[in-house]
């Protein structure tokens, strides 16, 4: 688990990744702010082997939420630039996510009216000019990434956001060639991943995030993530990493709330993971639910996939994977309240509250 890796043409110092969040940390306009690199910088310094920096908007219209980061302008370069650097600088490795919110963007920040693969209340139905520009932008943001030296870009394709949407069912109404069969569905995001590999050149890591499933009535199946991670790999897709889940599925949405109870229960999508790498040889991540290293361990070593995902236990430990790579092999002490949302909410940052409420209990006394 600690030693080198390649994957693809990405390779790490050990296999454990941290997964793209919503870190809260940039300013108004989307450009690096100290916290932010403070953050990142510290996930490195903890042992990470990969720190993916999270849904960085490639258009202001597909901005998801506040205090997130930008790739969609020239502007944010130098902040990027010196993101990476100081990565680098602590011995890391980091990629940026890209993404586009479609009809989950919040109108209130772009100033644009939000869209998706369907009209819907809220949000239109994308032109087909409309997903050329799109396609265009993400390629746009990977060339300002690579250029920025960012280590990768990850493709943000999963949790219901505007490439998940497209791929899924239960968004996309469409009857035109970008709806109906799921080589339709599929169709927005394959132009994506072609284009960005010809952006960023034939040597340049590129990965892609993307549901096992959506866990809403009508939603991809894990059948048809088999054969989207195919049409992925025969795009030129470096590496897959799989999640689950969107803003729709209740309790199995991404962040899962609830502890998990024993090591057995680790892993939300370890089965759809094993079915892919049975059927496509690809390199994959799994996040989701890990939060032990034997599990993380065995799962690597059961070939159920090449490393390991982590957020919300590294929102809770930074240091994490040095603890574990020191013989402390205790689980994370993460809980899975999601409390660690509430401050980023608030303009604070992502943090661990519970860790913080504890803390300021114990020196009460």
């Amino acid at each position: 688990m600690f030693a080198p890796v390649a994957l693809g043409r990405l390779t790490l110092a050990n296999r454990f990744v941290r997964s793209a969040t919503w870190e809260g940390m940039a300013a108004v306009d989307g450009s690096v702010t100290e916290k932010l690199t403070e953050t990142l910088v510290r996930l490195a310094q903890g042992g990470v082997g990969l720190v993916i920096a999270g849904h960085a908007y490639v258009q202001k219209q597909g901005q998801a939420g506040p205090w997130k980061l930008g790739v969609h302008s020239s502007a944010m370069q130098p902040g990027l630039t010196g993101l990476t650097g100081a990565v680098h600088a602590a011995g890391g490795r980091i990629a940026a996510q890209l993404a586009h919110a479609g009809q989950a963007a919040l109108v209130a920040l772009s100033g644009e009216e939000a869209v998706g693969p369907s009209d819907g209340e809220g949000f239109r139905a994308m032109t087909e000019a409309a997903i050329e520009s799109t396609v265009e932008a993400f390629a746009k943001a990977a060339r300002l990434c690579r250029e920025s030296g960012f280590d990768a870009v990850q493709i943000h394709a999963a949790h219901g956001y505007l490439l998940s949407q497209f791929l899924s069912p239960y968004y996309n109404k469409r009857t035109d060639a970008f709806g109906g069969s799921l080589a339709n569905r599929a169709r927005f995001l394959l132009a994506v991943v072609k284009r960005v590999r010809l952006a960023v050149g034939p040597g340049y890591p590129v990965l892609c995030k993307v549901n096992s499933e959506d866990f809403v009535p009508g939603g991809l199946t894990v059948e048809e993530a088999v054969t989207v991670a195919g049409w992925l790999k025969e795009a030129g897709l470096d590496v897959l990493e799989l999640s689950g889940g969107t803003g729709d599925s209740g309790r199995l949405m991404p962040v899962r709330p609830g502890k998990i109870q024993s090591p057995e229960g680790e892993g939300y999508f370890k089965v759809a993971a094993g079915r892919i790498k049975a059927a496509v040889d690809l390199p994959l991540i799994l996040v989701g639910g890990i939060r032990s290293f034997e599990a993380a361990r065995r799962l690597v070593a059961d070939g159920v996939c090449d490393a390991v995902s982590l957020s919300r236990p590294l929102i809770r430990e930074p240091e994490l994977i040095n603890r574990w790579k020191s013989g402390d092999l205790r689980p994370s002490t993460c809980i899975s309240d999601n409390l660690c949302f509430r401050p980023a909410k608030n303009g604070e940052g992502i943090y661990c509250l519970t860790e913080k409420v504890a803390a300021e209990k114990a020196a009460k006394g």
